[in-house]
């Protein structure tokens, strides 16, 4: 099977080696997305729900890329630094996924890159 490398300037950047997301057959496994602005690279300041929002922005983006969309996602990964904050967090991803949302799993850390509070990954069809 021959592996893809996805990549687009509507996400950050990867900082490191590695890439935006990796397509094999018809499975698109994403890197984790954390709240950066794509454009400035700056954190997102501000609540949880804004940060959530820009981490599935960013997922959105890279998945566009791919020639995927949050539809398709089949699973996602959830890390936050405090899960005390989840039904909020839960408020903002349940306005991305109204129906059938993707199988997940949510996990609290010590701590994320940058300082941020959440961090996403998923693996989706395209």
């Amino acid at each position: 099977m021959t592996r893809e490398i996805i990549s687009t300037d509507r996400a950050p950047a990867a900082v490191g080696p590695y890439s935006q997301a990796v397509r094999i057959a018809d499975l698109i496994f994403t890197a984790g997305q954390i709240p950066l602005d794509p454009s400035t690279g700056a954190i997102i300041q501000g609540d949880i729900e804004a940060q959530t929002r820009q981490v599935l922005e960013n997922l959105q983006a890279v998945l566009k890329a791919g020639h995927s969309s949050l539809d398709q996602i089949l699973k996602m990964t959830v890390f936050m630094t405090d899960l005390s904050l989840f039904g909020r967090m839960n408020t903002v991803y349940a306005e991305y996924f109204p129906e059938k949302p993707p199988a997940r799993s949510a996990v609290q850390v010590a701590a994320l890159p940058l300082g941020v509070a959440i961090e996403m990954e998923a693996v989706a069809s395209s």
